[in-house]
Formats: structure tokens, C-alpha cells, sequence
């Protein structure tokens, strides 16, 4: 019991009242929700952008925008009180959706080591088959941890500096370097969490019996 409870899934925690669950379930429409639905949107238009049109000035602004709206969907949500079930499934997806497009499109330009994509692609694949150890106990995912956010940042901010690294301008030398630095740590820092999540998925599958009949 005592290591159920450090890890947040007591059985008792995970029979939330009801009402809770009806009101986050029925809020579709959010502010947060729709800088997600644009956030979706822009990708294609960045692939578009970046790979066909190799309007590469066009592309960095959509990844800051991108960046931006991140940002703000987060804080928005606390702050409006507007946090949603849907928002918590469709944020982190578009998340993982911007940056695994953007590391394929990014190899496609040779602009960053295939390897890199594979390392970061591989991470997020291992974490997709743990989710299964969630739902065979009736589970939530775990929440991201802040390690893990700051990584995202890390690799999201990495990719536009990289970009402006290509463009015409006087600090392409500098964009680089720093963009450089701004992949390696955060490529460094989202493995080690991926590392943390595997850890927990498998304290939990040996703390907490299965169920025989999952309704997740």
C-alpha cells in the first residue's frame, strides 16, 4: 500500500467522484483547446512550408508561433480554470505530432543527424507501449513531469534556432551554435525521462494486480 501511495495509484484515488469527471469530460470548447486544434493545423502547413516551398522564414515563424501557443494553452488552462480531459490528451499528442514531423522534415533538409530523430522517435515508441500497463488496471497515463516539459521546451527551441542557422542573416553562425547546444541537452534530458517513465510504468505493474476486466 505504502508504494501504491507514493506512486499516486491507490485504488481509493482512482474512484474519483464522478461529477469531477462529467465536468472535464463535457468541456470541449476551451481556450486552451482551440490554441490546440491551431497548433494541429499548423503542421501540415510547416511540412508544406519547410519541404516544398523551402520557405524556410515562413517555416521559423510558424515553429515559434507553435511555441508561443505551447506555452500559453498551459498557462491559459490554469489560469481561465479550463482544464479538460480533451486537453490533456489533444496538448501532449500535438506536441508529440510537431516534433516528430519536425525532426522527419529536419532529417528530409539534413539539418539534423538521422540518429537524432531516431533516438527521440524510439523514446516516444518505448513510452507508447507502457501506456498499456495503465490501461490493463484502469488507470490514467501519468501526468508529464516538469523534467519532461522542460526537455520538450528544450527541443522545440532547438529546432527554430537551427532553422534560422540556414537562413541569409548575420547571426546564422550564432543561431547554429546555440540551436547545437539547445538539441543536445534537451535530446539528453527527454531520454532520462523517458528512462523515469519506464520506471514507473514498471513499478506500477508489479505494485498493482491487473484487472481482469479493464474498462479504459
Amino acid at each position: 500500500m505504502a508504494l501504491r501511495a507514493r506512486l499516486g495509484y491507490a485504488r481509493a484515488v482512482t474512484t474519483e467522484p464522478t461529477g469531477l469527471r462529467a465536468v472535464l469530460a463535457d468541456r470541449i470548447v476551451t481556450v486552451p483547446n482551440v490554441l490546440s486544434v491551431i497548433r494541429l493545423l499548423g503542421v501540415p502547413l510547416f511540412l508544406w512550408l519547410l519541404l516544398v516551398k523551402h520557405a524556410d522564414g515562413w517555416a521559423f515563424a510558424l515553429l515559434v508561433a507553435s511555441g508561443v501557443t505551447d506555452f500559453l494553452d498551459g498557462k491559459l488552462a490554469r489560469l481561465l480554470d479550463q482544464a479538460s480531459r480533451l486537453g490533456a490528451l489533444l496538448d501532449p499528442f500535438v506536441d508529440r505530432l510537431y516534433l516528430v514531423t519536425t525532426l522527419l522534415a529536419f532529417v528530409i533538409r539534413d539539418l539534423i543527424p538521422w540518429w537524432v530523430a531516431v533516438i527521440l522517435v524510439a523514446r516516444d515508441l518505448v513510452l507508447t507501449v507502457t501506456l498499456s500497463v495503465y490501461k490493463r488496471r484502469d488507470l490514467d497515463p501519468p501526468e508529464v513531469i516538469y523534467l519532461g516539459k522542460a526537455a520538450t521546451f528544450a527541443l522545440m527551441s532547438a529546432l527554430p534556432w537551427l532553422l534560422a542557422g540556414q537562413m541569409d542573416w548575420a547571426l546564422a553562425g550564432f543561431s547554429r551554435a546555440f540551436g547545437g547546444a539547445f538539441l543536445v541537452w534537451g535530446t539528453v534530458v527527454y531520454v532520462w525521462t523517458g528512462i523515469l517513465y519506464v520506471a514507473k510504468a514498471v513499478a506500477v505493474a508489479r505494485a498493482i494486480p491487473a484487472s481482469a476486466h479493464p474498462t479504459r
